[in-house]
C-alpha cells in the first residue's frame, strides 16, 4: 500500500510542478482549452498564492511529504496530512468553481490523486488499526 500511495504523490509532484510551471510562465499554456477550461486564468489569480508563495510550490512539498511518509509508514500522520490535504484542495476546488468560474486541468488531477491517497490512507490506517494485516509466522 506505502508504494502505491507513494507513486500516486510522486504523480501530484509532477503535476504541482507542471501548475507552478504555468504560475511563472507568460506564454499560451497547453492546457488552456477554452474560457472554462484554462490554467492561466486560474494559477494567475490572486487565489494562487498564499503569502506570496504559490499554491503549486505548496502542494509540491505537500505531496513529498505524503511519500516519505508513506515510505516510512508514518499511517497516522499520512492520513492526517493526508486529511488536511484533501481539505486544502476542496477549498481551491470550490473556489475554481464559485469564484472563478474557470477550471485548470493540473488541479482537476491533483484534486483526484488527493482523494486517493486520502482514501488509500484511511484504508491502510484503518486496516492495521482493527489487526486485519497479514499474520506474521511464528519462529
Amino acid at each position: 500500500m506505502r508504494y502505491l500511495i507513494a507513486v500516486l504523490a510522486l504523480a501530484g509532484v509532477v503535476v504541482s510542478a507542471l501548475a507552478l510551471h504555468v504560475h511563472y510562465s507568460t506564454g499560451t499554456e497547453p492546457c488552456s482549452i477554452n474560457e472554462k477550461w484554462d490554467c492561466g486564468v486560474v494559477n494567475h489569480s490572486p487565489f494562487a498564492e498564499i503569502a506570496h508563495v504559490p499554491v503549486a510550490a505548496v502542494g509540491i512539498l505537500g505531496y513529498l511529504a505524503l511519500a516519505g511518509l508513506a515510505f516510512t509508514r508514518q499511517r497516522y500522520l499520512l492520513l492526517l496530512l493526508a486529511i488536511v490535504a484533501m481539505g486544502f484542495a476542496l477549498r481551491l476546488t470550490f473556489i475554481e468553481e464559485l469564484v472563478l468560474m474557470v477550471w485548470c486541468v493540473y488541479c482537476v488531477i491533483s484534486q483526484a490523486l488527493i482523494a486517493l491517497i486520502t482514501l488509500l490512507s484511511l484504508g491502510w490506517f484503518t486496516w492495521e488499526y482493527l489487526g486485519l494485516k497479514r499474520a506474521r509466522p511464528v519462529v
